[in-house]
């Protein structure tokens, strides 16, 4: 793995950090201390956890461009800081900053619009339900 901590990984580990460093350009900060820790401390968790990220990131059904896109537009909702990395990797595989910027309005609308769609099927349920109870209490 060419961007981690020099340690003797086993080969099949080295293959998977080096997928990093092909997606990203580099090996980001958390995978890369997620290698460092885990070859040490637990190298069957490590390799089961890279088994499943290949599984789901390098599919069948989209490209890496496609599955860069989406997983950006995933963190941009959850506010994590990877979502930087996974906008380097589409670019890296052909992401155009239309592309890049529509997933950005597509996080947004779907940040803004979760609350209020929640809050009002709450809110609709609730007073359903109170309207209910009101006819039910005024037999």
């Amino acid at each position: 793995m060419s961007d981690t901590q020099s340690t003797n990984l086993p080969p099949d580990l080295a293959a998977f950090g080096d997928s990093y460093a092909e997606l990203f350009g580099e090996v980001p900060p958390l995978p890369k201390a997620k290698f460092e820790f885990s070859s040490e401390i637990d190298p069957e968790g490590l390799r089961l956890a890279e088994k499943f990220r290949a599984h789901a990131f390098y599919n069948k059904t989209f490209d890496t461009k496609t599955t860069q896109l989406m997983l950006f537009g995933m963190l941009l909702v959850m506010g994590v800081p990877a979502a930087h990395h996974h906008a380097i990797a589409a670019r890296r595989a052909g992401a155009s900053w239309q592309e890049l910027h529509q997933v950005t309005e597509l996080a947004s609308a779907v940040v803004a619009l979760g609350p209020f769609n929640n809050g009002s099927a709450i809110l609709n349920e609730l007073r359903h339900q109170e309207g209910e109870h009101n006819q039910q209490s005024n037999k």
